[in-house]
């Protein structure tokens, strides 16, 4: 008895050490591979070197507060257990969310071996670890994970509102709202911020019980991944007497972008007598500011330009070039994770992620 006991205490320490994540690994090796290509798992100063530059010119650094640690590192106590970011066990021990005006708050578990999880049919299971044997003793086999049990009752996990802790809102020490996402995203089992952003994708969720697919766990999103939210942003084209139109259609239940840094922009290439030309740009930006123009967001007291793509919104741009059956449209809609008027300021100029154009959605069409 006292060897269970002693194997159990090694287990759950092992579990929530600085290599928690090998320890995943034993029983959901893919999960794990993803997760550690995600800005979860490289959410801290260490990884992140467009939050390292955004933390080195805040003025709370000076006073060594680290006012971002509650979401980018959750739980980390000391400097090693912070260079793991976000964990597996920090999102899966989320018990509820606390609602506050400039950021919400989460509520971990106190039962350190047990995890939430959420999966279609289980809504009301708790699995315990058990071995189970049939004929008289000679088939044996076990319910559960020897590393931990499994909650699927707790609804923040089937609407996703256990995401609301970190990605609902910021509000800075002005009472201006920096950025905020729509609750529409975590209202319902069937579509909501995990249906989008973690889709089913082939592979076992665990080694223990195999699954033709599993939650995507490399969180889809600007950082990464961004061609997997590519079907939640509609591009059309209409020849016009004058022209044309090219329409946007944004299908997410929020802007298309949140975060105060980044610009959305849209590019139309005229393919015509085997020459290109590229037509005017156009961007979709949210800038925030205060009476002297732009700013960085605990500076922000006002919104100076919105023009971003907004929630369930189309928007049709319209271009005054005359078409001829036969010539060809290319279309781009992409974006900069990093305002490119804001790299100086960021000391971000020579960073190739922060610099990059990256390519949300493309396609190409004829002109009849």
């Amino acid at each position: 008895m006292e060897k269970i006991v002693l194997l159990a205490l090694v287990l759950t320490s092992l579990l929530f050490a600085k290599s928690a994540t090998q320890i995943c690994k034993k029983c959901h090796p893919i999960i794990v591979e993803e997760f550690e290509g995600s800005m979860h798992k490289n959410s801290s100063i260490y990884d992140d070197a467009i939050h390292k530059a955004v933390w080195d010119i805040h003025p709370l650094k000076a006073k060594d507060n680290y006012v971002c640690a509650q979401c980018h590192i959750p739980n980390a106590k000391n400097e090693e257990e912070a260079k793991e970011g976000i964990t597996c066990v920090s999102c899966h021990t989320i018990k509820n969310v606390e609602e506050h005006a400039s950021v919400n708050k989460n509520v971990y578990s106190k039962d350190k071996k047990t995890f939430y999880s959420t999966e279609a049919g289980r809504e009301g299971e708790k699995v315990v670890y058990k071995k189970e044997s049939s004929l008289f003793g000679m088939n044996k086999s076990s319910v559960g994970s020897p590393y931990h049990d499994i909650d699927y009752t707790n609804e923040k996990f089937q609407n996703a509102k256990m995401c609301l802790g970190c990605h609902s809102h910021r509000q800075n020490s002005n009472e201006f709202m920096i950025c905020e996402t729509s609750k529409e995203g975590a209202k319902n089992k069937e579509e909501n911020c995990i249906t989008c952003h973690m889709p089913k994708v082939e592979g076992t969720t665990t080694t223990i019980k195999k699954t033709q697919k599993h939650s995507f766990h490399g969180f889809a999103g600007a950082r990464k991944n961004p061609q997997l939210l590519s079907e939640y942003v509609g591009l059309d084209f209409k020849k016009s007497s004058n022209g044309f139109e090219i329409t946007i259609d944004n299908k997410a239940p929020h802007d298309l972008m949140l975060h105060p840094l980044r610009v959305v922009e849209l590019r139309v290439n005229l393919l015509q007598n085997n020459n290109i030309t590229q037509l005017k740009r156009h961007s979709f930006v949210k800038v925030i500011g205060n009476e002297e123009g732009p700013s960085m967001p605990w500076l922000a007291n006002r919104v100076l330009v919105d023009s971003m793509l907004k929630s369930k919104e189309k928007r049709s741009i319209s271009y005054e070039t005359a078409l001829k059956s036969g010539d060809k449209i290319e279309v781009q809609l992409g974006y900069f994770v990093v305002n490119p008027k804001a790299l100086k300021k960021l000391n971000l100029e020579e960073n190739e992620d922060a610099k990059k154009f990256t390519i949300l959605k493309q396609q190409h069409f004829t002109v009849e």
